[in-house]
């Protein structure tokens, strides 16, 4: 119940202490600056409970991360379609878009039924080009580097690559006690060709008793929508990397810079805050003998997990 009490709290703490700011996305959000929750992962799976929260897309999105891959294709293949909005959002303001206009797609979606019903129609055609055209997918299905590129190919000035999960998995094994055992994905060199600059920027893993903990700094935190699935993907990773360095699990702690509410987002805040938690699921990793980087989906699976029922929301883009 630790999870949804935390999470609850903190939904709370911005409804009520939280600034009215404009922001990027022209939608605006409720914002404070500066929280931090933790979870003892022994305690169970902190995956929502308060509504549904789809693992399947989690464990496919970090699965994506671990490949180092940049590209949607993979996630669209899972049926994953987190990151459609940013490649969508390049292509149509590309030369090569001829369609419909898209100007400001995702508000006017929100607003107008027949608009957004244009929009379905083209981004699902565009989703089906990524899958089918092999060109089509290298040009705008390419995210630039994101988390992926960061996390196994940080390029460095003498042009050489460096695999942060590999070397963590290395200090997590030889040298435990490190206080340089972390992952970072804001390259301030790459971050203006990124489709959406890391909004969980730096990771630091620290070794006690046997246990392994993490603490995450994000930038910036989407609480209704992306909050959720940041706390389990970054449960998953610590998780998965426990078990490649023959660690158990300690804590999950999370830390945030701007964590925001958008102001398309207060009902449904609201009726979250209405239901009551349930227990928490348990993890299970199999592929018994596979590496981190060998794992498939099937190997990932939560056990005993109820949920109250999704809560849909609008992205902002």
């Amino acid at each position: 119940m630790i999870l949804a009490k935390q999470y609850l709290d903190f939904l709370q703490h911005i409804l009520d202490n939280g600034q009215d700011k404009s922001d990027r996305t022209g939608v605006g959000t409720r914002s404070v600056f500066g929280y931090q929750m933790r979870f003892d992962l022994s305690e169970g799976f902190p995956l929502l409970t308060t509504k549904k929260v789809p693992f399947g897309l989690i464990k496919s999105e970090l699965l994506w991360f671990l490949k180092g891959d940049t590209n949607i294709r993979y996630l669209l293949e899972n049926n994953n379609h987190i990151w459609d909005e940013w490649a969508f959002k390049r292509w149509v303001e590309s030369d090569a878009y001829q369609g419909p206009d898209m100007t400001d797609f995702g508000l006017r979606a929100d607003a107008d039924p027949e608009f957004k019903k244009v929009y379905q129609e083209v981004k699902q055609a565009f989703c089906q080009r990524v899958l089918e055209d092999d060109d089509f997918a290298r040009e705008f299905g390419e995210l630039g580097n994101v988390y992926g590129k960061q996390w196994r190919h940080w390029e460095t000035r003498e042009g050489d690559s460096i695999d942060q999960i590999a070397n963590i998995i290395d200090q997590l094994k030889h040298n435990p006690d490190s206080r340089r055992i972390i992952l970072s994905a804001w390259n301030p060199e790459d971050v203006p060709d990124m489709a959406l600059p890391p909004c969980h920027t730096m990771s630091q893993f620290y070794v006690q008793d046997g246990k392994l903990s993490c603490q995450l700094y994000q930038r910036s935190g989407d609480a209704f929508l992306g909050v959720p699935f940041n706390i389990a993907s970054y449960a998953l990773l610590t998780h998965l990397l426990a078990r490649e360095a023959g660690l158990e699990v300690g804590d999950y702690v999370h830390t945030f810079g701007d964590a925001h509410i958008y102001n398309n987002h207060f009902n449904q805040v609201y009726e979250q805050l209405s239901r009551q938690p349930l227990d928490l699921p348990t993890l299970e990793i199999g592929g018994e003998g596979k590496s981190i980087f060998d794992l498939e989906k099937d190997d990932i699976k939560v056990k005993g997990y109820k949920a109250h029922d999704a809560i849909k929301a609008p992205v902002a883009v």
